[in-house]
């Protein structure tokens, strides 16, 4: 093999948005590996300055089409807290109820369309439909089922529009969460069958080891496997939390000229976010069935294989399912109540978190007398999670470098699709180029 590689990928697809790889080889000697994002800036902290805090989350869900949803939640939060709103049981336990359906449209996205084509040596899941139509009917049916389960509670699929400070303007009837219970229980019977075809091609799955630090939320009152509420935590705080309000003290973000996005970092020179984040911080929490299906492919507590990611997505798609199943049964006992809330806008200011499919996410605001906001600053999963691909990406290309420039390029393409990232809100292109 040539001791000078020069390998040039352009449009690579199944990530979201413009990232770049750059690793230079000469003579046999790594001279440059980096990662690199071009994106062109987002201004959504500039749009909301001056609107009404009523109108914050129908704005910045716009951010994401796939987290539309968690951008509202973490918005909404947001303004409760700046303003001192207080939110219901019911409308507490429906928002998570929204808020697992979006885990579920994002994760079986990732696992069924963008991350099994890499395990099936295919260049897209288009291919697939002819190898195995059976499996891909599934994945079509499961994600389906998530993206109705999001319009019932949420007015639509993507972009909501039955949240407000304080609770909803609408919510689904006994029928209809009686309707949603039993598709549930339909789709928790499809994603048996995904994990078992996603385990039969597990063996592709890359043996990468790289020592990290996660970065999630829990839950300890009452403990839960959570995405909506609690404290931040990491695996290297000795179990100690942050509140959600000092945010920033975790993200610590910064820029590098190699990325127009920030950076993040905490304990170490970067830390990781995401299902895999989760599942460190808190996989004795998950539901019987999830830890059946990490147990299949030996996913463990502490593991630090980002490409482990899309599996452990996979072990947190059954545990919505089971846990909404079982929480839709608690709601109906207790009876829905018509909720009419109203607010009153005040000044003040306020940090709102929840874990988007990708990662903790962070919105915070600032209001006049009026309710207007006069400053927002937002920090999504993927800003947090560059640092990290940066590191893997030092540490990986070394041993691979020696398998052929196919294997090489095929390899650090999954590792970015590992992470799922969310670059931008749609799918552009990831260059690789070994240059000389």
């Amino acid at each position: 093999m040539s001791k000078n590689i020069n390998i040039n990928v352009h449009h690579v697809t199944r990530v979201e948005g413009h990232g770049n790889i750059v690793v230079n080889a000469k003579n046999g000697k790594i001279e440059k590996v980096q990662w690199q994002v071009p994106e062109a800036p987002r201004f959504f902290e500039a749009m909301v300055r001056g609107r009404s805090y009523e109108d914050i989350q129908l704005i910045v869900s716009r951010i994401c089409g796939i987290c539309s949803i968690t951008h509202s939640f973490a918005a909404t939060k947001a303004v409760e807290a700046a303003m001192g709103i207080t939110v219901s049981q019911q409308a507490d336990a429906i928002r998570r109820l929204l808020h697992y359906s979006e885990q579920l449209q994002s994760h079986v996205l990732h696992i069924g369309y963008l991350a099994a084509p890499d395990f099936f040596a295919a260049p897209s899941v288009v291919p697939l439909v002819a190898k195995a139509p059976d499996a891909v009917k599934t994945i079509i049916r499961a994600h389906r089922a998530a993206n109705a389960w999001s319009e019932l509670i949420g007015g639509r699929t993507t972009h909501p529009v039955t949240i407000k400070p304080g609770g909803f303007t609408k919510i689904p009837t006994e029928k209809e969460f009686r309707q949603l219970q039993e598709t549930l229980k339909e789709t928790l019977k499809d994603l048996g069958t995904i994990a078992g075809v996603v385990l039969s091609v597990a063996g592709n799955i890359p043996k990468f080891q790289r020592d990290t630090e996660y970065v999630s939320l829990k839950q300890t009152n009452p403990s839960a496997y959570t995405f909506y509420h609690g404290d931040i935590v990491s695996n290297d705080s000795k179990g100690k939390t942050t509140p959600v309000k000092d945010w920033h003290k975790v993200t610590n973000e910064y820029v590098v000229a190699q990325s127009t996005a920030k950076w993040a970092k905490w304990h170490r020179d970067a830390y990781a976010v995401g299902a895999l984040a989760r599942f460190n911080n808190n996989a004795e929490l998950l539901t019987d069935g999830a830890k059946r299906v990490a147990k299949m492919f030996s996913l463990e507590k502490l593991c630090c294989n980002p490409f482990m990611n899309t599996v452990a997505q996979l072990a947190e798609a059954v545990h919505v399912v089971e846990t909404s199943i079982q929480m839709i049964d608690e709601l109906l006992t207790k009876g829905l109540k018509t909720e009419n809330v109203k607010t009153t806008p005040k000044a003040g200011k306020g940090a709102g978190c929840v874990e988007a499919p990708r990662g903790i996410l962070f919105h915070e605001y600032e209001f006049d007398k009026k309710g207007n906001c006069v400053a927002a600053d937002i920090c999504i999963p993927t800003n947090q999670n560059h640092a990290n691909i940066q590191k893997d990406f030092e540490k990986f290309v070394p041993e691979i470098i020696d398998q052929g420039e196919d294997a090489v390029r095929l390899k650090m393409e999954m590792l970015v699709r590992s992470y799922d990232p969310c670059i931008s809100c749609s799918t552009h292109m990831l260059n690789v180029q070994f240059v000389k």
